[in-house]
């Protein structure tokens, strides 16, 4: 059946600077766990740790998502490698096929474009825009500290 094949998501996005190891990390399963964590020191901010159980219509989406990205054919080897700025990291696994990208951190889009692969980073770039908007609403709401009136 297609919506049991294995599935694995994990994005990281972070720097080692003057507040220590700041870092944005989350990852889905294919039996829908999901961990979310952000770690800022900046202004004595800690650890925030997340976990949850999704839907399969959530992983669904994700594949989705994925799937019309067409980010499973771009090659990272014309990007960016990571800097003093940071890096960020995107594998995934969908049924039989794999990746696993890692590239610096991009500021903006004009970063994108003058890349030696402006297409390919393009792909990625916004891929992880709407990854982390997905990810963002998911856990305002699933934490949702006061109902909604």
């Amino acid at each position: 059946m297609p919506g049991d094949e294995e599935f694995y998501i994990r994005y990281y996005s972070g720097h080692r600077g003057r507040y220590g190891h700041e870092f944005l990390e989350f990852e889905f399963r294919s039996d829908g766990h999901c961990r979310y964590a952000n770690n800022s020191n900046y202004r004595n901010d800690s650890l925030i740790r997340k976990e949850m159980v999704v839907s399969p219509a959530v992983i669904s989406e994700l594949k989705r998502i994925i799937g019309e990205s067409e980010v499973m054919k771009e090659d990272d080897s014309q990007w960016p490698t990571k800097n003093v700025v940071g890096s960020q990291e995107l594998e995934v696994r969908i049924g039989n096929e794999h990746i696993s990208f890692e590239t610096s951190k991009l500021g903006s889009l004009v970063e994108v474009q003058e890349s030696q692969d402006p297409e390919g980073l393009r792909i990625f770039y916004y891929l992880v825009q709407d990854l982390k908007a997905f990810v963002f609403s998911l856990i305002s709401l699933h934490f949702k500290i006061k109902p909604i009136s």
